[in-house]
């Protein structure tokens, strides 16, 4: 009864009041980068910190696209992004579903090593995975950035807790009509899949996308500069070039905030299937 009368009193749910300012708390780190991007370097650099540029300036686009790499780091941060996503819907799905139907000798002790890794910190794999690369002549390269996204423990584990959720009367239906188990995986269980393979698809672009730590250590040839990479240069330990930056990470945001408009549905079902099947 109390939420029938709130919803007569507003045109909204009561939620909203308290959704709004929090969004817009959210927001405002957004918004003032975007502003920092256009203001003159005056501005950025005067205290207390201006929110608003006394003037519009573009010099700090003028100079990323002039005395900067950036539609190459965007070039290599693409194909990265893409092998990352085309590898994990490829690799971590077999994989899952490997796990979740094939039944084979020490299965139940390769998912939980799998799994184990998850919990193993990064920074402790930096120094053995820098050597491994190095012998195989994988460093200062486009591929010393995409090889270790081909394939996740992250990715596995949610493959196969999705396939372990689907009733296998499916797959068996369809073997006793004659498909073997690859045709299974391609016609059957593929189309289920379209909300885990989706939902794999999102993180692992924002993963790739996103990466810096690794690239900055494996990478130091500046053709191979990856876009976090790149931006990372403009920052230093005596100066910074802020409108650089800033507009920089405008151009790095951009995509990644038009996506998300274009597939703004599709995003949500994925965030709640991740919610409710992870």
């Amino acid at each position: 009864m109390a939420v029938a009368r709130a919803r007569r009193v507003l045109p909204f749910s009561g939620w909203h009041l308290l959704l709004m300012p929090t969004a817009l708390l959210f927001a405002l780190p957004l918004v003032w980068m975007v502003l920092s991007s256009f203001m003159p370097a005056g501005d950025i650099n005067h205290y207390p910190p201006r929110f608003w540029p006394s003037r519009i300036s573009f010099a700090g686009y003028t100079g990323l696209f002039q005395d900067s790499d950036i539609l190459r780091w965007l070039l290599n941060t693409t194909i990265v992004s893409v092998i990352a996503i085309v590898a994990h819907l490829v690799l971590c799905s077999l994989a899952g579903y490997g796990f979740a139907r094939l039944r084979f000798v020490g299965r139940g002790a390769a998912f939980f090593l799998i799994v184990a890794t998850i919990m193993v910190p990064i920074q402790l794999l930096m120094i053995p995975t820098f050597v491994m690369f190095s012998r195989l002549h994988l460093t200062n390269s486009l591929a010393a950035a995409f090889v270790p996204w081909l394939a996740s423990a992250f990715g596995i584990f949610l493959m196969r807790q999705f396939f372990l959720s689907l009733p296998v009367e499916l797959e068996e239906a369809a073997l006793l009509d004659g498909c073997n188990r690859l045709q299974v995986f391609w016609r059957i269980v593929l189309p289920l899949a379209k909300p885990a393979l989706a939902t794999l698809a999102i993180f692992t672009l924002l993963g790739a996308w996103n990466d810096l730590i690794w690239p900055l250590i494996a990478i130091n040839n500046q053709d191979s500069f990856t876009l976090q990479l790149g931006l990372a240069n403009f920052q230093g330990v005596r100066r910074t070039q802020w409108q650089l930056l800033m507009a920089g990470n405008v151009v790095a945001t951009l995509p990644l905030l038009i996506g998300f408009v274009v597939a703004q549905k599709q995003f949500v079902q994925t965030m709640t299937f991740s919610g409710l099947k992870g």
